[in-house]
C-alpha cells in the first residue's frame, strides 16, 4: 500500500499504521528522540507531572509503545495499563518491566509490578465503561483511523471527571511555519527511512499524517463535542508540539 493510499479510508489507515509500527518497533524510541530534537523525554515528563497522579488511581496509557509514559505513571503510584495495537511494542514494554522487576532497585521493581500491558485498538477499547481515573497517550490520536470514535471510547472508559492528557505533533496554523516544519520532517524522515529500512516512505508517514490532522484547536474542539470539558492546550517547542488536557464531563 502506498503512502497516499494509506489515507484513502479509515480501514486503509488502520492497516497501514499496523504494518508501519510493526516495522519500526525496535527503532521506535530512537526515531522519536531524533524527530523530537531530543526533547521527547522532557515532554513526556511534563505530561506525567501535569497528570497529578494520585497513588492507587487506575491509569490507561494508549498507544503506549515501549511504555515510557506507562512506567512513569506507575512510578507515581498508579495502577497503570499500557495498550498498543503493535505486538512487538508490547513485547518490548514487557521486557522493560521484567528487567525492572529483576533490578536491585526495589522502587523500580515495585512500579514495574503495577504495570500491565494489553493489545488493543484505540477505537474499540477492551475495557468496561468508567474503568479509569486517568487516560494518557503520546502520539496516539494522530494515528487513529477515526479521531471522533477514539475520543468517544476514551470518554467511555473514563470515570466522570476523569482526566485525559495527550502529547502529539501539532499542525501549525501559519502556512509558512507549516511548510517549513513539514519540509524538515519529510527530508529527515526520508533519509532515516532509507538508511534504516531501505524505504524513504517509512518515516514520511509522520508529516503526511500531520497534513491531515486537525491541529491543536481542531482536536480540542473534537474533545469538547465528544464528552470532555475544561479542555486546555499547552504549546511545546514554539507550538510545533502540543499537550492537550481535558476532563471527562460529569
Amino acid at each position: 500500500m502506498s503512502l497516499d493510499d494509506a489515507f484513502s479510508s479509515p480501514q486503509s489507515k488502520r492497516q497501514y499504521v499496523r504494518r508501519l509500527f510493526a516495522t519500526i518497533a525496535d527503532r521506535y524510541d530512537f526515531i522519536t528522540r531524533v524527530l523530537s530534537y531530543g526533547q521527547d523525554a522532557r515532554w513526556k515528563a511534563r505530561l506525567v507531572a501535569m497528570a497529578d497522579v494520585i497513588a492507587g488511581q487506575r491509569a490507561l496509557d494508549l498507544a503506549c509503545g515501549t511504555g515510557d509514559i506507562t512506567f512513569a505513571i506507575a512510578d507515581r503510584g498508579a495502577r497503570a495499563t499500557g495498550l498498543d495495537i503493535t505486538h512487538r511494542m508490547l513485547q518490548l514494554g514487557r521486557l522493560r518491566a521484567s528487567g525492572a522487576s529483576s533490578s536491585a532497585d526495589s522502587a523500580k521493581a515495585s512500579s514495574s509490578q503495577a504495570v500491565h500491558f494489553v493489545g488493543g485498538d484505540m477505537t474499540s477499547l477492551p475495557f468496561r465503561s468508567a474503568s479509569f481515573d486517568l487516560v494518557t497517550t503520546g502520539y496516539g490520536l494522530r494515528n487513529v483511523p477515526n479521531l471522533e470514535v477514539a475520543i468517544d471510547e476514551i470518554a467511555r472508559v473514563l470515570k466522570p471527571r476523569g482526566r485525559l492528557l495527550s502529547l502529539d505533533f501539532n499542525r501549525p496554523e501559519s502556512a509558512l511555519v507549516r511548510t517549513a516544519y513539514l519540509g524538515y520532517l519529510t527530508v529527515v524522515g526520508s533519509i532515516l527511512g532509507w538508511i534504516l529500512h531501505g524505504d524513504p516512505d517509512t518515516y514520511r508517514y509522520i508529516p503526511a499524517s500531520i497534513r491531515r490532522y486537525p491541529g491543536a484547536r481542531g482536536v480540542a474542539g473534537t474533545m469538547e463535542t465528544h464528552g470532555f470539558s475544561n479542555v486546555r492546550i499547552v504549546p511545546l517547542l514554539f507550538g510545533l508540539m502540543t499537550l492537550h488536557l481535558a476532563e471527562r464531563s460529569s
